[in-house]
Order: C-alpha cells, then sequence, then structure tokens
C-alpha cells in the first residue's frame, strides 16, 4: 500500500469523500442526447486489493469519489445563473485552456448568458483593488488557448472572506470557479463557510491546479506534462554545454518547491541527467554517498561530463542559520539551492586541484508560462467540463 492508504486506514474519521450539495434538483437539464450520471455512481479510491480487503475487515465504508458527469436535474437554472471564474498562485500552462472550457461549457452547453471573469485572483473580489470583471463569451474566449498564463491575471495571498462574499451577492454570483492551488482552495473552503453562515446559495467549485504535481488525491494536475515537454530544451542545452568542456559540469534548477515530481520526470524523459536531486529525498555534498565524492567516482571511472538536475526545494537542511521568509501566501521561500550548488562545485574543485567547468541553468518560469501541449490541453478541457457539470448540479465545496 503506497502512503495515503496507509493513512486512510489508520485516520479514516479525517476522510470523508462525500459532496456537499446546495438542495435537491429539480429543473430539468438543457442538455439532451447524453448519458447522464446518477449521484449513486461512484468510483473506487484505490483499486489496490489489499487496501479494500483491509477496509471491509475493520467494517469501514469503501472511500469512493462521487462519478463526474452532467445531470439530468438541475439545482440551479441556467437562466438565471450567474457565473464567476477565478484563478490565483502561480500561472500554469492550461489556465486558458480551462477558463475556455469553462465558459463553453456554461455558455454552449447549459445556455449560461452571464459569466464573469475576476481579475487578479481573489484580489478581483475585494472593492478596494479597483479590478472590474470582465465579461466572458465563446467569442472572448476562442483563441485563448494559444497563449499561455492566464487572461484573468492572478495574485497571492489571503483576502477578506466577508468581502469576497458581498461582491459575490452584489454581482449576484451563484456559482464560483477556483482555479488553484492548495492554497486556493483553502481559501474557497472558507468562502463556503462564510456562505452557508449567511445562508447565500453558491457553488464553489476548485479545478486543483499546480504545475508541480503534488496535489493529495488528484493523480495528475493539468500543466504538468506540458512542464516536462518544455524542459527538452534547456536539457538539451545542458548537456551540450557539459559535452562541450573538458569534465563539464551543468547544474540546472527546475521548479520543485516541496515535490521533486518535475525534477524525476524530466531527468526520466531525458536520459543525459547523471544526477537528480529532490525535497523528499535529503542528500550531502561529501561523505560516500555525497554528492561531490558522486562526482569524483564518475570522472575517475573515465567519464568526461556530468548533468545534475535539482529541484528548487532539494536541499534546504544545507543553509543553516538562514533566516527563513514566507511569500504572499504563507509558502516558505526556498534558498537557491541552485547557485549554491554551482558554488560549492566551483570550489570544491578549486580546493582539489581538478579541472572541472561548472555551467549554471535556471529555467523555472520558461516552462510555466507556456500554453498547454497535446493531452494536457484535453485533460483541461475534461476538468472543465466536469466542474460545470458539479455547479449546475447544486455542488459545493469540492474539487
Amino acid at each position: 500500500m503506497d502512503w495515503l492508504e496507509r493513512q486512510i486506514l489508520e485516520h479514516p474519521e479525517q476522510f470523508d469523500f462525500r459532496i456537499k450539495q446546495l438542495g435537491s434538483c429539480q429543473i430539468p437539464t438543457p442538455i439532451r442526447n447524453r448519458n447522464f450520471v446518477s449521484d449513486d455512481e461512484k468510483v473506487l479510491f484505490s483499486a489496490n486489493v489489499e487496501f479494500i480487503t483491509q477496509c471491509r475487515e475493520r467494517s469501514l465504508p469503501d472511500f469512493c469519489y462521487e462519478k463526474a458527469g452532467p445531470r439530468a436535474k438541475l439545482f440551479h437554472d441556467p437562466a438565471w445563473t450567474r457565473a464567476a471564474i477565478v484563478t490565483c498562485g502561480g500561472l500554469c500552462p492550461g489556465l486558458n485552456d480551462v477558463i475556455k472550457g469553462l465558459v463553453n461549457t456554461l455558455a454552449l452547453e447549459y445556455g449560461v448568458k452571464t459569466i464573469y471573469g475576476i481579475r487578479y485572483g481573489y484580489r478581483g473580489l475585494i472593492p478596494d483593488y479597483h479590478y472590474s470583471p470582465l465579461l466572458l463569451d465563446p467569442d472572448t474566449v476562442d483563441r485563448i488557448h494559444e497563449d499561455g498564463g492566464s487572461i484573468l491575471g492572478s495574485s497571492r495571498g489571503n483576502q477578506d472572506v466577508g468581502a469576497i462574499c458581498d461582491t459575490l451577492q452584489r454581482l449576484g454570483i451563484n456559482i464560483l470557479f477556483t482555479v488553484g492551488g492548495d492554497g486556493t482552495h483553502r481559501g474557497a473552503h472558507a468562502i463556503v463557510e462564510e456562505l452557508t453562515r449567511r445562508r447565500q446559495q453558491v457553488s464553489v467549485i476548485g479545478v486543483p491546479k499546480t504545475i508541480d504535481n503534488d496535489l493529495c488525491f488528484v493523480g495528475r494536475s493539468f500543466g504538468f506534462e506540458t512542464s516536462i515537454y518544455s524542459t527538452t530544451e534547456v536539457l538539451t542545452a545542458a548537456h551540450n554545454e557539459a559535452k562541450g568542456a573538458p569534465n563539464g559540469i551543468s547544474v540546472v534548477k527546475l521548479m520543485g518547491r516541496d515535490s521533486g515530481f518535475i525534477a524525476s520526470y524530466a531527468s526520466l524523459a531525458h536520459s543525459v541527467v547523471n544526477f537528480c536531486l529532490i525535497p523528499e529525498i535529503p542528500f550531502t555534498l561529501e561523505g560516500p554517498n555525497g554528492l561531490l565524492t558522486g562526482l569524483e567516482r564518475r570522472f575517475a571511472a573515465g567519464k568526461d561530463h556530468a548533468v545534475i538536475v535539482v529541484a528548487e526545494g532539494a536541499g534546504q537542511d544545507l543553509f543553516e542559520n538562514t533566516e527563513k521568509k514566507v511569500d504572499a501566501s504563507g509558502n516558505e521561500q526556498k534558498q537557491d539551492i541552485g547557485t549554491f550548488l554551482a558554488d560549492q562545485i566551483k570550489a570544491y574543485a578549486k580546493k582539489q586541484g581538478y579541472d572541472w567547468t561548472v555551467k549554471y541553468f535556471d529555467p523555472s518560469y520558461l516552462i510555466r508560462s507556456l500554453p498547454a501541449f497535446g493531452t494536457d490541453a484535453v485533460y483541461c478541457l475534461e476538468l472543465a467540463i466536469a466542474a460545470v457539470h458539479a455547479a449546475m448540479a447544486g455542488k459545493t465545496d469540492m474539487v
């Protein structure tokens, strides 16, 4: 069993996969000729036989997700529905694809006439920032998938939940789509709690976003595949630079604050990488298993170059007595492990009298600001469609 399955078995009371519902669905859907999904249809959280067996031996429920898809009856009347879309946190390939998918499904499938694009994250719902919302329709989003970033912009940081709910009420919003990571969805949950307290019936639906591919219960996050594909150019260049000098070493820093999925998958996808350093696995510089010792062994074995990939959050324990800082979202700002490694390798080579040539590459923001490619774009559309179906059926406080 994996870590998450063990956590569920040890603390089953902390895992409730049931979806909140605003009320009963009485309105016939305008969608025709579809295979509709019932709320009783479920998808198992895990297909692991050992996990399922242990759940049943302990008289635990079958941990299941509700199956996504269109419902035959709706909670929100499309004729009276006003929706809003907000994108928060860091940029990621596919944001515009998700926005386009949400708008087209709302407008073309359900006939929703009023769709607001909230500018610059949750700030756009705070009047003091003076960001007017955009009115979106299929024509305005027709070609946005060709561009990276988000046409709505984004921002980080907490905002006043009461003021956000006031804005939703003032605009007559009854569906809010929040596209973002864990911080965004913590904010969305707080919005739901305040809306519930006020008895405002608003569906708040999250679309999970993180380029790092590290959200629990989300097997794959959009933009991740594109980010791996986009590392091809920099890793090829790093390899060429390393090969182009005697005992050449290229250090490449990739995104990954607390997880090493981008670094790991990029290294697996491009077999030119010799060392991959990720936050999940501590490493040392010296000693029998140290990185510097590994480089020595590689060159002693007759190799003439080395390519090192490091995730931005790796090796943070190597920065002793360094003041910790946080960004606007409360995330710890990582120390620059890339330049640190390059400097340490250079210093070690000088100390040992080695003729090593070190080059450093940092493509961090280049790989997140691209449009989504191939099946990543398809996945964005699938997420958007599923989110709209859930919202129209009156689901809330969910992703």
